[in-house]
């Protein structure tokens, strides 16, 4: 497309110097088509336009530039003072464009707060709907309030006046006239927004207000979402006022539906406000270059708790020592750390479990006879150290899909991995290529019998219903401010709802597939435990993903294609220790599909149950009450703390001592030290921390 524009522009020329009516008009309406594909369809090429200085301004006074040479070339000689005053109108609009621009910058500014929200009602910010679309954005602008000068500028060249000229440029002044007015008066101060120092007194006030305890702190790409995501109901049964803190400004619309407060401090100095809050326990399930700032809180406590474990060096990160405590699922991982080395003591390890497997259901038995085998695929990714040991996807995915293919009693899910394909172009390919396997194998499979008949009406219903209980409410091409005006306090249940409907989705969904038909399992639903549900074997790599699927005790398999012989491959990742291990040729299929059909040749059933407790640990007490008791150990330890040097504290901090005294007195089972004079909590009360009562979700107070 860059070269038919470039080519256009060329023709354009040529029939402006030609003259050549025909040609000009031609290249000219070429051009305005290619400037809507290319804002439709190939937004990266306009990117690599404007860094060779072609952007969007450039190639609309080129393309009126080239018009205007046309007109003036046309007709006999002493035309220009014909066009003086159309000239003169078109230098007028360009000026009114670089004015909307310069006008739109200052408008953002002040739609750009320092601190952003969502389930929290900051209707107090003086918050509104964002300006539209064209007067924010210069391509979309330009392209639109230049329609009627380009269009006047060719009815031009074919009557040979100058009035439709005249006509057109005045229809875009006027425009451009009005959108400019429209900006300027957003900047009068009764409609602003509240201003920077305003949004942090407000967002003072509703720490004082909310006194959070305990938060999921965020930092990641694009992509990385999913890492926080996993955590969010288990944050929403913790003890205590949970809330989320973010970093990045886009990651919050990327955060899933959840009724827990969300909170984004893009910037250092307004992270640091958190020090005067009674927050005082933070929980991290990734590491990121950010981290080390909320670090350097000494108020507050944290805990690593990743976004899955498996044997990959993720998992015994020497990051990880940086932090308070590591919380993991069972003991393996505990071994994991000592074995590794990379500083995280013993003592600071806390078993926990994993409170989102509660979504598994475990095995109920093998395929029923006659029915069709599940198989999950569900590679990793190839992650960013460049080890071909990583995924499955490269050298042995093609193989193992073929094979579990041609198997007529199979039914395959692939899931693959969503970062599959952003490091190593091979394994995107590969992925491609294995997706082509599973259509053309339901195209060669007899016509697939469909589920019940009223499965898919219901299905549509209850997707729309799931959409809008989780949409996020705001129109495409709002804001931050308009967000956080539609995203503003949950209404009362929703989050109960929303689970309500997600397991009547998920059943649906399944009862609705084709019994024969394989799947390719993409995006957020059904969500990968879902899948875990409907499967009789999993077929993965070294990941999380087969740490997790032994919650429900059925058969794994995991793929080897690191180059290691099958004894050395167990040795180094232990996850694999109750996992049939298969080649990259994938020969064990065949009789890893006859033990999932038949129990009693099973010879790894013992060990699963035994893997399973050091990779998950018990069954009881269960996982969510164990990440409550370490929450509660973690928060002791941040009053005990706090409590230490608690004059002091108080001398520098008198309002944040004033909260913490308040939260203290919120605590079932806290006593207040009389003796003390400052308010601070004692040790004995770090020792006696009780739950705390569930968040009410208000907004700040007036």
């Amino acid at each position: 497309m860059a070269a038919v524009l470039a080519g256009a522009f060329v023709a354009q020329a040529a029939g402006a110097l030609l003259p050549d009516v025909p040609l000009l008009l031609a290249a000219t309406a070429v051009s305005l088509t290619v400037e809507g594909v290319l804002y439709r369809w190939q937004p990266g090429m306009l990117s690599l336009l404007a860094k060779s200085h072609a952007d969007i301004t450039v190639r609309h006074v080129l393309r009126d530039l080239l018009l205007v040479v046309g007109l003036l070339r046309l007709g006999e000689h002493g035309r220009e003072q014909q066009f003086a005053w159309p000239v003169a109108g078109l230098l007028a609009f360009y000026a009114l464009h670089c004015a909307i621009q310069a006008v739109s910058v200052l408008v953002r500014r002040t739609r750009t707060p320092p601190v952003l929200t969502r389930n929290i009602d900051a209707s107090a910010l003086r918050l509104s709907p964002a300006p539209a679309a064209p007067l924010r954005r210069p391509g979309h602008r330009l392209l639109l309030l230049g329609l009627p000068t380009t269009a006047g500028l060719a009815a031009a060249a074919v009557t040979g006046e100058p009035l439709p000229a005249a006509a057109g440029i005045t229809v875009s002044v006027v425009l451009a006239a009005a959108g400019l007015g429209a900006l300027l008066v957003r900047l009068l101060p009764s409609r602003r927004p509240a201003g920077e120092q305003e949004v942090l007194g407000w967002f003072d006030a509703w720490l004082a207000d909310y006194r959070p305890t305990v938060g999921l702190y965020f930092s990641g790409g694009v992509s990385s979402a999913y890492q926080a995501n996993m955590w969010l109901e288990t944050m929403s049964r913790l003890d205590g006022r949970p809330v989320v803190i973010l970093r990045e400004r886009f990651m919050v619309a990327r955060i899933a539906a959840t009724d827990i407060p969300v909170v984004c401090l893009p910037k250092v100095s307004t992270l640091m406000r958190l020090e005067h809050s009674t927050l005082r326990v933070l929980i991290h399930p990734s590491n990121s270059g950010k981290t080390s700032q909320v670090l350097r809180i000494p108020s507050i406590k944290h805990a690593f708790v990743n976004h899955g474990e498996s044997d990959k060096l993720s998992s015994c990160n020497p990051y990880a020592k940086a932090y308070d405590e590591v919380w993991v699922a069972g003991p393996q991982a505990r071994e994991r750390y000592a074995r590794a080395a990379v500083g995280v003591e013993d003592k600071d390890v806390v078993e926990i479990g994993r409170p989102q497997l509660d979504a598994v259901r475990p095995r109920s038995g093998p395929p029923a006879a006659g029915a069709r085998t599940t198989v999950l695929y569900a590679p990793t990714w190839e992650g960013w150290d460049g080890n071909p040991g990583n995924t499955s996807v490269v050298a042995a995915g093609e193989n193992l899909v073929r094979a579990l293919l041609a198997d007529p009693a199979v039914r395959l899910l692939y899931k693959p991995h969503p970062l599959t394909g952003s490091v190593q172009p091979a394994a995107g390919a590969a992925d491609r290529r294995i997706r082509e396997l599973v259509r053309a194998a339901n195209r060669e499979r007899p016509a697939a019998s469909a589920g019940p008949e009223r499965s898919a009406p219901e299905l549509e219903r209850l997707t729309a219903e799931l959409d809008r209980l989780t949409a996020a409410g705001v129109r495409e091409g709002a804001d931050q401010v308009e967000r956080m005006l539609a995203q503003s306090a949950p209404p009362p249940g929703r989050a109960e709802a929303v689970a309500r409907a997600t397991a009547a989705w998920e059943e649906a969904y399944w009862a609705s597939l084709p019994a024969d038909e394989h799947q390719i399992v993409t995006g957020v639903r059904p969500t990968l435990y879902s899948c875990f549900n409907a499967a009789d074997l999993l077929i993965s790599d070294v990941s999380s993903v087969i740490s997790d699927f032994l919650a429900s005790g059925k058969p794994y398999a995991v793929a080897n294609t690191s180059g290691l012989s099958e004894e050395a491959f167990r040795a180094e990742f232990p996850t694999a220790a109750a996992a049939t291990v298969l080649t990259p040729d994938a020969g064990g299929v065949p009789e890893l599909l006859e033990a999932v059909r038949h129990p009693e040749k099973d010879e790894l059933a013992d060990t699963r149950a035994e893997l399973k407790l050091r990779l998950l640990g018990p069954d009881e007490p269960a996982s969510q009450e164990r990440c409550n008791a370490a929450l509660h150990g973690l928060y002791a330890a941040a009053l005990h703390r706090r409590a230490h040097g608690g004059q002091a504290e108080a001398r520098r901090h008198p309002h944040s001592q004033r909260l913490a005294e308040e939260l203290l007195s919120g605590l079932p089972g806290q006593r207040r030290d009389s003796d003390a004079g400052t308010g601070a909590p004692t040790a004995a009360d770090a020792e006696t921390v009780g739950p705390v009562t569930p968040p009410s979700r208000s907004g700040p107070p007036a």
